[in-house]
């Protein structure tokens, strides 16, 4: 079981407890000063991009996600006292078949939609392309997104369902804490300021996801691969000014930004089929005791 591997090292609370009291409350300094500045932020980051161009801009933004991914595989080998794998799998080792699976299952899903909205509107794109600017930011989205993405993934759906989890003794405190933080810490993103605080059931809905799939599937495989693949194919086919990401995507999206119906296709539509797909591939069973059952320790 997923959760249960943390019994096996260290499961101090104060470990468990301060990396994301920490990320969380970096998040949450960083909204005020944002809610509380006069300064026009869509403005800043225009000059920052003009004075340093979109791809450094870009890498500045990851970088600190990035350095994250590394710090949470020190933290589970040298604080945790586990193994790399127990924090990715709880297979006898990781499944990169499952994250390979995932990430183009996605991948096609966020670009078929995305081309039939380009098809169904196109007033509302412009095409971006150029060759030497792309392939540069392609090469930088490549490299970086993915880690990005993983340490993210390790934090919530590794670190924090595990932590929750052996210390709650519920899968469902687990799922439901992870998921809700999930999407509150996007409330200082530009979309949230655009498309108002709707938008941040979206966000939450798709941490909901993310850790149905962590607990059916005893491992985060399948969603290191769907959230590498949301952020990765999106960022390299549409940018907007609004959007987290302004870069040199193939196509700019130059539509005022609002919340609709079709925000709410992939929460309604999409995520459900996706776990019935999940489902009958890899066989899942026994749901209620795997997002509701209790966490039992290596003695029970």
């Amino acid at each position: 079981m997923f959760i249960e591997q943390a019994y096996k090292g260290n499961t101090s609370l104060f470990r468990y407890l301060f990396i994301p009291v920490g990320f969380m409350g970096f998040m949450a300094l960083n909204y005020v000063a944002l809610m509380t500045s006069e300064a026009d932020t869509k403005e800043l980051m225009t000059q920052m991009i003009d004075q340093l161009g979109m791809n450094t801009v870009l890498v500045i933004n990851l970088l600190p996600l990035v350095l994250g991914f590394f710090f949470m595989l020190f933290w589970y080998k040298f604080i945790l006292n586990l193994p790399l794998k127990s924090a990715i799998s709880s297979r006898s080792r990781v499944d990169y078949k499952r994250i390979f699976f995932s990430f183009f299952l996605w991948g096609l899903i966020v670009g078929g939609l995305t081309f039939i909205e380009i098809f169904r509107t196109p007033e509302n794109f412009v095409w971006n392309f150029d060759k030497q600017k792309f392939m540069t930011f392609a090469l930088i989205a490549v490299l970086l997104i993915p880690l990005q993405t993983s340490f993210e993934e390790l934090l919530f759906r590794g670190h924090m369902i595990q932590g929750i989890g052996i210390h709650t003794k519920s899968r469902a405190a687990a799922l439901m804490i992870t998921s809700v933080l999930f999407g509150l810490m996007h409330i200082a993103n530009p979309e949230v300021g655009e498309l108002g605080y709707g938008i941040l059931a979206y966000y939450i809905g798709t941490g909901f996801l993310f850790g149905i799939i962590t607990l059916m599937d005893e491992g985060l495989e399948l969603v290191l691969g769907f959230h590498a693949a949301n952020n990765l194919i999106g960022a390299l086919l549409v940018s907007a000014e609004w959007t987290a990401f302004r870069v040199d995507s193939l196509y700019i999206d130059i539509s005022k930004p609002e919340l609709n119906f079709t925000m709410w296709i992939p929460l309604l539509v999409i995520y459900p089929l996706i776990l019935m797909i999940l489902a009958k591939k890899y066989k899942w069973s026994d749901w209620n005791y795997r997002l509701f059952g209790k966490v039992k320790s290596t003695l029970e």
